[in-house]
């Protein structure tokens, strides 16, 4: 059987990476706690209605998430790595102030501005978010410890899916919108000092690095892999335009840790194309049951099932990337998959608001029919396609 398991090494958890993945962590939730309150917002206070809108608006930012990614390689060799990152993630941080300021003052922001802030938002986190989970993460441990220290890493990030919305949600409930928009900002402020009080030796830049490359940016050919996993995060961000409920995003949680066990225990010598599948199978249950329509059965099933199910898939899906690389793309490999994520995430956003017109029962069912092609894509041709392509 083809077989595979992450080991944990302690030595891997020193200071460094503690403040890194715990930068990773508050730099994700930056980004997610916007996700239930711009939609409320826009359509309230800012009288900017209708689902195109508010589609076009939230999808804006996967558009900025890809613009400065050929730009990345060449910025971390000719300038200090860990400061272009402190000062992406300080742009990040004025746009959520930008937000809180037009909330606070009532200043009325037309649609392209909104849009155009949504697109530069986008591409401050995808350049701090390339140079973080690519580059200075793996810069804190040994070489034989940076695959795991990517998936643990990745594991903070993917904490934030639930507890990034529920702190907005919160703050919203409690105060007003811009209290949201200025808890965004200082999940970034404090990513920010994170990352400043970690220490990294000089690296003296290479000759001849173009100012466009894919280098630690996409991996050309990891297309089937990103293929097949974009769909993920597209019933993702379905799933998250949809669901606007703490309850909803506790369970998604509790789904995380089970799909931790999971990994853990269950497929750690199971074969390894189950892995993949019955975490589809798990989605595919999570988006029946918001067919019931019955708010607590929403909740608790379909949070649990897909957090499961979100968990198993984007975790076996990121050590699928990175033994697909050859040598020196772990950086590479690594951004590649936060790309196809982000991507998919803001594609669900925008067809859960846009072309679906915020319809939970179109929504479950296009999930339904975009992941049932997923599987049966994986099973015919992308498990086998991996296994050839492999070089780890």
């Amino acid at each position: 059987m083809h077989t595979q398991d992450t080991k944990v090494h302690i030595r891997l958890w020193n200071r460094d990476f503690w403040l890194m993945a715990i930068a990773n962590l508050l730099l994700t939730m930056s980004v997610y706690s916007l996700l239930p309150v711009l939609p409320v917002w826009t359509n309230g206070e800012l009288d900017l209605s209708g689902t195109m809108t508010t589609g076009i608006m939230l999808g804006a930012f996967g558009a900025g998430f890809l613009l400065p990614g050929c730009f990345c390689s060449f910025l971390v060799q000719h300038y200090r790595r860990n400061i272009v990152c402190i000062m992406t993630i300080g742009a990040m941080m004025l746009c959520s102030m930008l937000l809180y300021y037009a909330d606070e003052e009532h200043v009325n922001i037309t649609f392209g501005a909104l849009v155009a802030l949504r697109v530069i938002h986008g591409a401050c986190y995808g350049l701090s978010k390339m140079i973080l989970a690519s580059t200075l993460i793996i810069d804190t441990c040994e070489s034989f410890q940076r695959t795991e220290a990517n998936y643990c890493s990745a594991w903070f990030a993917r904490f934030a899916l639930s507890l990034g919305p529920v702190a907005g949600i919160v703050a919203c409930m409690t105060c007003n919108t811009g209290a949201s928009f200025l808890l965004s900002a200082i999940a970034a402020a404090i990513a920010m000092v994170l990352v400043k009080m970690v220490k990294f030796p000089f690296r003296a830049p290479e000759e001849n690095v173009r100012v466009f490359s894919l280098d630690r940016f996409l991996l050309p050919q990891g297309w089937v892999l990103g293929l097949n996993f974009i769909v993920v995060g597209i019933v993702t961000g379905g799933l998250i335009a949809m669901n606007s409920s703490i309850d909803f995003y506790g369970f998604l949680m509790c789904g995380f840790l089970l799909s931790l066990l999971a990994r853990r225990f269950m497929f750690a010598n199971a074969d390894l194309k189950s892995e993949v599948v019955i975490g589809l199978i798990f989605l595919i249950v999570a988006f029946g049951a918001m067919l019931i329509k019955t708010p607590h059965v929403t909740d608790h099933i379909t949070g649990t099932l897909a957090g499961l199910g979100i968990g198993i898939t984007s975790s076996r899906f990121q050590l699928f990337f990175i033994k697909l690389r050859h040598h020196c793309q772990r950086g590479t490999v690594q951004s590649t998959y936060n790309v196809v994520w982000e991507l998919g995430v803001a594609a669900g956003l925008f067809i859960a608001w846009a072309p679906a017109g915020h319809d939970a029962s179109a929504v479950a069912v296009v999930s339904t029919v975009l992941l049932a092609l997923a599987m049966l894509m994986y099973v015919v041709f992308t498990h086998s396609w991996y296994l050839k392509h492999k070089n780890r």
